[in-house]
């Protein structure tokens, strides 16, 4: 039978970001600590506090890239932008195509 954590790894059997936060988020809770944690989840605990490290580098802007992937604010920006603009583009093509359909069979 797999662990909780075993079901949250994708398939080069790295954590998902989901998951990783979620574990800061509960050792960063007063009343528990990140070993209870981590043997809730079947992790090491060590593995807890070098997310946790992380994520407080991302947070005081001294990582702005990790594994070739920038995290500066700037560029999350750019990326909602342009994720909204796909998708506001996504649904004008869905509505050419309906009205090309439309007007196809008046004809």
């Amino acid at each position: 039978m797999k662990t909780k954590a075993q079901k949250n790894k994708n398939k080069y059997n790295h954590y998902t970001e989901k998951f990783r936060r979620e574990a800061v988020r509960r050792a960063d809770d007063p009343n528990t600590s990140a070993s209870d944690v981590a043997k809730e989840l079947g992790i090491h605990p060590g593995q807890i506090y070098n997310w946790r490290r992380q994520y407080n580098k991302l947070g005081e802007k001294e990582v702005k890239s990790m594994n070739g992937v920038d995290y500066s604010i700037d560029e999350s920006e750019a990326v909602r932008k342009l994720r909204r603009e796909n998708a506001d583009l996504k649904d004008e093509v869905e509505f050419l195509k309906k009205a090309t359909a439309y007007f196809a069979k008046e004809k």
